[in-house]
């Protein structure tokens, strides 16, 4: 059984020691052959860390037809800005280079569990690999992970068959443990945990069980935003078709939005390339236009978009999670 930890420009030390730490002891205690191995994309090298640049040495290069479980770690760096130490930006280089493509090879296979820490989520999202699929990540980049169209699970690890993601940093220990217990049971995980002197924290999360029935609070009434009202009078000075270009933090986006009033409620599309997509949830507050919307590229998202018109001009911004927000200019076409 091979435990291949992947190693990329920018990783987070603890991500990736822990678990390195544990699969080492649980081949101590176990009669079966456990390799444990610090892996990267390229090759044998030095990799240098996102804090402090520390190196560790990437012992070969990452094996996709080996099999056993390949762990995945995040980034760490700057959780703010566009610059070049943004963990976000680290996250996105990871994901871009020969590591996406050998993790999509390595989710087609039947003999590779695939695990992630923290922001090792966010690089298997960012490279088109997890939508659909149930998945965590670090806390602060849950909504990042949620607009790429994952379904998030508030959860120290979650469990979706071939793919277990745990939440930030320490729970890359409670992941480890689990898949000791997973692959070799509870007994060899146990022995590690006392040698740790550690104990695991939080439910595995699983897609199986009863389904939790929805509590709700019978003191609480619900009244109509007088945002979601739009009257025709609130909404013309954004109906037309307005060209904009969308500067984000890894890529320019050109979108043709076609907004619409029918019978005084907002509607609309946006064309990037071929793609015609709806907007979500138009609503306007004040002086302010809302929408969601999904993008392809630069990477599959849920935009939030949030606009003000002056003139023929529209301006202002998209968010999605913990990603810088993204500029918006554009100008009425029609």
């Amino acid at each position: 059984m091979n435990v291949q930890i992947v190693l990329f420009d920018g990783f987070d030390l603890l991500d990736a020691v822990a678990p390195f730490e544990v699969f080492t002891a649980a081949a101590m205690y176990s009669s079966e052959d456990i390799v444990v191995k610090l892996v990267s994309a390229e090759g044998k090298r030095l990799v240098t860390s996102g804090v402090n640049d520390v190196q560790l040495q990437a012992v070969d290069k990452l094996n996709i037809h080996d099999r056993g479980i390949i762990i995945v770690p995040g980034a760490s760096g700057s959780i703010h800005g566009h610059g070049p130490d943004a963990i976000p930006i680290k996250l996105k280089e990871a994901a871009e280079t020969a590591l996406g493509s050998m993790l999509k090879k390595a989710m087609d296979s039947t003999e590779i569990l695939l695990s992630t820490v923290c922001g090792g989520s966010l690089i298997l999202a960012m490279a088109d690999l997890i939508e659909g699929r149930h998945a965590v990540t670090h806390h602060l980049g849950m909504e990042l992970l949620k607009a790429t169209n994952a379904i998030v699970v508030n959860a120290r690890v979650v469990d979706d068959g071939d793919l277990v993601t745990s939440g930030g940093v320490t729970s890359g220990l409670d992941l480890a443990l689990y898949l000791v217990e997973r692959q070799w049971g509870p007994r060899i995980a146990h022995a590690v945990e006392q040698l740790f002197e550690y104990e695991r924290r939080g439910i595995v999360w699983k897609n199986d069980g009863i389904t939790p029935q929805e509590v709700h609070d019978e003191h609480v009434i619900e009244a109509a935003s007088p945002h979601n009202l739009t009257s025709i009078k609130d909404s013309i000075d954004f109906v037309g078709k307005w060209n904009a270009t969308i500067t984000t933090p890894i890529g320019k986006l050109t979108v043709l939005f076609d907004i619409k009033n029918r019978d005084g409620k907002l509607s609309g599309t946006g064309q990037h390339g071929e793609d015609i997509v709806p907007l979500d949830d138009v609503s306007i507050e004040g002086n302010i236009l809302k929408w969601a919307m999904k993008v392809s590229k630069p990477m599959r998202l849920t935009l939030k978009f949030a606009v003000s018109v002056e003139g023929d001009i529209i301006s202002g911004e998209a968010k999605a999670g913990m990603l810088p927000s993204s500029k918006l200019i554009g100008t009425r076409i029609s």
